[in-house]
């Protein structure tokens, strides 16, 4: 494995004309391709790359899903918080974020002050496609996905608008939206 801290400029992302040092964290709604995109991001930067909701469930012995149950959201939202400010604080990175993180007033804040802050956008016909492929999203229980993502969608995207970068991926391909991403974070 190498040394993260002993990364050549073009080895750390310098040589696509990337002028952070910052780690990289990806928001969105559930179904955008956070963790899909952002695996992919930090190949292509030769980042390392962590799924923010993995490192909750390696914490916690639980998957989300669990925590939502037997804790509720406000308890899962605060060990949320408490995993996303280690990650921050770990090496640079490229970091797949849940889709509720950046609506915590606390992550939000640590964020924008501390990463790039990458808001990963897509159309609500995306995201019913892409969300209906697992029914591991606590949110989606027992109602109609496509209006639970739009009333998602209508409370977060102003607020996911704080965000330093937005992209917009939709229905294309995933690698396509990570040269976006590129091409925004060379400006």
């Amino acid at each position: 494995m190498k040394d993260p801290f002993n990364q050549s400029a073009e080895e750390s992302g310098e040589a696509c004309g990337i002028l952070t040092d910052k780690p990289l964290v990806l928001i969105g709604l559930m179904g955008v391709g956070k963790t899909t995109v952002g695996r992919r991001l930090a190949k292509r930067l030769n980042l390392p790359f962590v799924d923010a909701d993995e490192e909750i469930e390696k914490a916690a012995d639980l998957k989300v899903a669990e925590i939502f149950d037997r804790f509720g959201e406000d308890y899962f939202r605060d060990g949320e918080r408490r995993v996303i400010a280690r990650l921050i604080e770990g090496p640079r990175r490229v970091i797949a974020t849940g889709g509720g993180a950046f609506m915590n007033e606390e992550t939000r804040e640590l964020i924008l002050a501390n990463t790039t802050a990458i808001w990963l956008d897509a159309d609500i016909d995306t995201l019913v496609k892409r969300v209906g492929r697992r029914d591991t999203r606590p949110l989606l229980r027992g109602g109609n996905t496509e209006e639970i993502l739009g009333g998602l969608a209508a409370k977060r995207n102003p607020v996911y608008a704080l965000a330093h970068v937005h992209v917009t991926g939709n229905d294309a391909p995933h690698d396509l939206t990570v040269d976006k991403i590129i091409e925004a974070l060379r400006k």
